[in-house]
């Protein structure tokens, strides 16, 4: 069997059920989070490449998993919502409730400031990233993003702060300044 294969079996074996939680955080939906999964790894392992590690391979097929997904969303602007979903993918221990809690809010959003908000925190993208990526100015993601962050935080009774250049999201006092803030 070639290294590529047993690679490939390992990844699917492994990281499948990460990566369709990875997916349905954006697409809101199993069976279309399953077929953005299937569709990333045909297209990563479609072409013979080798990659020094499964976690090489998993980055590689994440972000074949968003690109893939940004593409769906561009050609079915018009068309229905994309709806992420908060599950499981990381090791910390976060109570089912909070995860319900956070699902429910991130349903609530608009689909862009949704999806700004997914690939921003959950992918540790750049706004520069995000705009490339969804053919949006920096501007518009950051509103995107504020706006996203100030309704989450209102909805989960959370203090981050919606200051979206830096890299991680500070939990501070909330306090309104009113509208010029």
């Amino acid at each position: 069997m070639a290294a590529w294969q047993s690679l490939l079996e390992q990844l699917v074996r492994e990281r499948r059920p990460m990566l369709i939680g990875y997916a349905a955080l954006l697409t809101g939906n199993r069976d279309e989070a399953e077929d953005l999964v299937h569709d990333a790894i045909v297209r990563t392992f479609g072409r013979l490449r080798s990659f020094p590690s499964l976690n090489a391979a998993d980055a590689y097929v994440r972000r074949a998993i968003s690109s893939a997904f940004i593409d769906r969303v561009r050609s079915e602007r018009s068309g229905r919502d994309a709806m992420p979903r908060l599950v499981a993918g990381d090791t910390t221990q976060v109570d089912v409730a909070t995860k319900l809690d956070v699902r429910a809010a991130l349903l609530s959003l608009p689909r862009r400031e949704r999806t700004c908000v997914v690939m921003r925190f959950y992918d540790d993208l750049t706004v520069a990233d995000i705009a490339a990526g969804l053919g949006l100015s920096d501007g518009a993601v950051k509103r995107y993003l504020s706006d996203g962050i100030h309704h989450l935080n209102a909805t989960l009774g959370t203090t981050a702060d919606p200051d979206v250049e830096d890299r991680m999201v500070a939990v501070v006092p909330t306090t309104r300044q009113g509208p010029g803030r």
